[in-house]
């Protein structure tokens, strides 16, 4: 692999799923010029969710959090591309949806912002979740995934885009 191609880790969240815009989702990262190596659907634990969010288990939020992403089916997928873990932040935008680009994933179908969930005692939902640096992709798709689950293969155009 060149320098700069690299693999991101990215989780579309129960309400994606639950929503039917998974496809629209993925499409997006295709059309980007993402190549998906691993993909799958899971039902998250409380072992996988304390293990990815390990950060926030002891913060008043986690809870709900926990609760929000064991509530249905997330997409986990490993998405390789050029310089993917910062690209593929463009494409997902804010974490505050009020602040993402029309533009972003969440620009277009996340519709909670940070103020309304908590004038509202509810969980922000905001449809996806990227890795932020290249060290937390790494740890988080060990996580989500066994090594025999993520693929490597050359897609029919790369030849051309070399």
């Amino acid at each position: 692999m060149s320098e700069h191609i690299e693999r991101t880790f990215v989780a579309l969240k129960p309400d994606t799923v639950k929503r039917g815009i998974t496809g629209k989702i993925i499409d997006i990262f295709e059309e980007a010029g993402f190549k998906i190596c691993g993909m799958k659907m899971v039902w998250a634990d409380s072992e996988i969710l304390e293990e990815h969010y390990a950060e926030h288990v002891d913060k008043d939020f986690y809870e709900g959090l926990e609760e929000f992403m064991s509530s249905g089916p997330v997409v986990a997928m490993v998405l390789e591309g050029v310089n993917a873990v910062e690209n593929g932040r463009k494409l997902v935008g804010s974490t505050d949806p009020k602040e993402a680009s029309p533009s972003t994933i969440r620009g277009r179908f996340a519709h909670m912002s940070f103020d309304h969930a908590d004038s509202s005692d509810t969980l922000h939902k905001n449809v996806i979740h990227a890795s932020a640096e290249v060290d937390e992709a790494e740890r988080e798709i060990s996580i989500w995934f066994d090594e025999d689950e993520v693929h490597t293969f050359e897609q029919a155009h790369e030849s051309q885009v070399r």
